[in-house]
């Protein structure tokens, strides 16, 4: 019974220890952010890239946490012997690492940006978000990548465009939409 014990003491400060480092990344995390990415040039579109990190800092915190805490479980709780608690503990901690490092990459996927091409919003209807004086620049409403999108445009027709009425893209110049009201 001594090695059960010395082996659930084992346990227990993996859990342990690994579950307060996990607290503190995640509060740092939550109030600090992490893996922040800042571009400064905003007239270009980019795109992110979504790996899947699967050994990391995190995951690891994640796969000894869950680890300790189901080997000492096993030992406490169902009464096995070192034998059995080993592989639990080990497929528990993976099924940690797992989860965290999907659960991550899901994260990280939320952040993409998607590379858009506003060359193709040519000819393309949608409505004006606002009226819009002639010779000047306001907000239309059109559907760009199968979403509703916000995007600045420039009326250059003499005519004023009421706010909601149909407008049709009428050319794209130096990444800047020109617009036209509707008539059909």
């Amino acid at each position: 019974m001594p090695d059960t014990m010395n082996l659930s003491n084992i346990f227990a400060a993996i859990g342990i220890f690994a579950t307060v480092f996990f607290i503190i990344k995640l509060i740092l995390f939550s109030f600090l952010g992490g893996d922040v990415e800042v571009d400064a040039n905003f007239d270009t579109i980019t795109e992110t890239d979504v790996s899947f990190n699967f050994i990391s800092i995190q995951s690891l915190l994640a796969f000894f946490m869950g680890f300790g805490w189901s080997g000492l479980a096993c030992i406490v709780n169902f009464n096995t012997g070192i034998k059995t608690a080993i592989p639990s503990a080990i497929f528990a901690g993976l099924a940690f690492m797992f989860l965290t490092a999907y659960l991550t990459f899901l994260i990280k996927k939320l952040n993409k940006n998607i590379k858009v091409d506003i060359n193709e919003l040519k000819g393309k209807k949608g409505k004006s978000y606002r009226a819009i004086e002639p010779k000047s620049e306001g907000q239309i409403e059109i559907i760009l990548n199968n979403k509703l999108s916000f995007l600045d445009a420039f009326n250059d027709s003499e005519e004023k465009i009421e706010a909601f009425s149909q407008v049709v893209v009428e050319k794209i110049e130096n990444n800047k939409i020109y617009i036209k009201a509707d008539k059909e």
